[in-house]
């Protein structure tokens, strides 16, 4: 890779670890629903100036429901019900577990043994992470902030059907989608005056991490993500990921002065290796199809 678009892999990588900072900011003012319905308001702004790429609106909706609003609403139900802010940088990463495993079942992509020790080392991590539930959030939070990397995965497959359209066109149109079922969430569970509330009420803090949400973390950041995957292999690219449960969780150390015990420590430790071994390892090979 160039020096810059190394540099541009590391500023992404480094924009989704404090984008977990920011969420937290602004929860502590909206509700997940309102939150999460204003991030992709604003990142689908760029709507109005680029034209809709070549994808069916069934498929458009699809990856728009798994790889935004399942992902990003799961986020912050699970932030704003106690997990630490950290230790949900490194659960979304896990989606890397959970995309392998739904490509054996979608198209019999079968891992490489490489692979299968990631699987496993990331899974052995996961349920150390699961023997601290219930000290400091609930295993409620815990289920609900899992739907996100099963979400994401889910995502990550249905995006491959949307191929040779550009990204930034691609990513806009995804973020028109969540808004509007969002907001009907939004009002449904909170009731129209304290979502009404909520935004009048909006601190300048607030209303900069959401501006940084929807037009930085989500429109700027994925289009370079997409604009780097498109450039190079995935080998090369995808591996920057592996920055953002480390700048998560240090950010939110300093910022919120977050501390993980020695078993939740090692288990997030754990988990950030399976992924590292999986992504690093060579590509999945695909099983021949039976007649």
């Amino acid at each position: 890779m160039k020096p810059a678009d190394i540099g541009i892999a590391v500023l992404v990588a480094v924009i989704w670890g404090l984008a977990f900072v920011a969420s937290r900011i602004a929860l502590d003012e909206l509700p997940p629903a309102l939150m999460t319905a204003l991030r992709f308001a604003i990142a689908a702004v760029p709507c109005l100036f680029v034209p809709r790429p070549n994808v069916s609106w069934p498929l458009l909706i699809a990856i728009s429901f798994t790889l935004f609003l399942g992902q990003f609403l799961a986020q912050a139900y699970g932030i704003a019900q106690g997990v630490p802010v950290g230790l949900t940088s490194v659960i979304v990463q896990s989606q890397a577990l959970f995309t392998i495993a739904f490509a054996v079942i979608a198209f019999r992509e079968m891992p490489t043994p490489l692979q299968g020790l990631g699987i496993g080392v990331a899974t052995v991590g996961l349920l150390m992470i699961c023997g601290t539930v219930g000290y400091d959030f609930s295993a409620g939070a815990f289920a609900v902030l899992m739907i996100s990397p099963i979400s994401f995965a889910i995502g990550n497959l249905l995006l491959r059907q949307a191929r040779d359209v550009p990204m930034f066109d691609l990513f806009a149109w995804l973020c028109l989608v969540p808004p509007l079922p969002l907001l009907a969430l939004a009002l449904l569970t909170d009731g129209p005056q304290a979502t009404w509330h909520a935004l009048i009420h909006m601190s300048l803090a607030g209303f900069a991490c959401m501006l940084a949400l929807g037009a930085i973390s989500t429109s700027i950041a994925y289009w370079l993500w997409g604009r780097l995957l498109r450039d190079y292999t995935a080998a090369q690219v995808v591996p920057f990921a592996l920055l953002v449960p480390f700048v998560g969780a240090a950010a939110s150390s300093i910022v919120f002065g977050e501390r993980f015990g020695p078993l939740r420590l090692s288990g997030m430790v754990i988990v950030v290796c399976g992924i590292a071994i999986m992504l690093l390892s060579k590509r999945p090979q695909t099983l021949p199809k039976i007649a």
